[in-house]
């Protein structure tokens, strides 16, 4: 009985240390922030009360006098027209394809940056060579290369003709797009995994040698499950930045063939209509969709970013 009186108080102490100590970080980490949420803040709040200001209005630059109020009708409008379920089903595969793969090769990549020891320096800075380029200059590199006219995809690819028109159809279209998405953003997503890999502790990895553990083993129970904290920032990452794709689209088909997206869609209708409170209504409603994102991708993962620290 008296072994166990002293052995609650000891379990309760060593509690009350690791939560003084989350708490006193949660309290810088606030503190650190603040500046940089109160920047954000200032520069993006005006904007985007103006969005949800115009977006319950009929509202057309062309005719900005004539001004009328609608409430929920733009986004009634929009999320009743087949078109923009279609540009958001393009847009999710955009995202789920660019991410899936890009987290795959991306994962290669950084196994070859953290494990060469020869000329380092040069094999990580050509692996990131790619991400350093203009996507816009990126988007008019690849569409030369889709080009049936003086392309050279055609030729190096067996079975396809060399007449073959990529952009002229929907499924050949999106793949271009997704290609030229993968081999432009797979860098920066294979910076993200090295920095998690960095963070497994080689130790853990040879004791799993010792105990027999296959490379594969050891990949699945160890490396992956210590870097799930930097596989979900990655993924979160990118695919936030994969489902607002605009710069390929434009370059490459200008929303033609099937391959619109809902920020092309935004565009069309603010930029190119003039439909500023249409425009409006889906800058909304493509803010809200990133939220959900975000929340559905932490979720997904959940992590522990305590344990992640090792904390205890």
């Amino acid at each position: 009985m008296s072994t166990a009186t002293v052995e609650r108080p000891a379990r309760g102490k060593g509690k009350v240390r690791a939560s003084d100590r989350a708490r006193a970080e949660n309290s810088l980490g606030q503190k650190l922030v603040a500046p940089a949420i109160f920047v954000m803040l200032l520069v993006t709040a005006f904007p985007m009360l103006r969005a949800i200001y115009l977006s319950v209005f009929n509202y057309t630059l062309t005719a900005p006098d004539d001004r009328e109020f609608v409430g929920l009708g733009n986004y009634i409008t929009a999320l009743t027209d087949p078109l923009f379920w279609r540009d958001t089903g393009v847009t999710v595969l955009y995202m789920l394809v660019t991410v899936s793969v890009e987290l795959v090769i991306g994962f290669v990549f950084a196994m070859v940056m953290h494990r060469v020891i020869f000329a380092r320096g040069v094999i990580r800075t050509s692996i990131l060579i790619p991400y350093g380029i203009i996507t816009v200059v990126s988007g008019f590199a690849w569409q030369f290369a889709f080009s049936y006219q003086n392309g050279f995809v055609n030729g190096w690819l067996p079975g396809i003709s060399e007449q073959f028109n990529w952009f002229g159809e929907t499924t050949p279209a999106v793949i271009a797009i997704m290609v030229s998405e993968i081999w432009k953003t797979t860098p920066f997503m294979s910076l993200l995994l090295l920095a998690g890999l960095a963070q497994v502790s080689e130790d853990m990895i040879e004791a799993a040698k010792v105990d027999g553990a296959s490379w594969t083993q050891r990949l699945f129970k160890v490396i992956l499950p210590n870097m799930q904290a930097a596989i979900m920032v990655a993924v979160l990452f990118r695919a936030l930045d994969a489902y607002r794709i605009f710069d390929n689209i434009f370059v490459m088909t200008n929303g033609a063939s099937g391959t619109e997206s809902i920020s092309f869609l935004t565009y069309r209708q603010t930029i190119e209509q003039f439909q500023l409170g249409m425009g409006s209504a889906l800058s909304v409603l493509l803010f809200l969709s990133v939220l959900l994102i975000a929340w559905l991708i932490v979720k997904l993962f959940r992590v522990d970013l305590a344990a992640a620290r090792q904390e205890g």
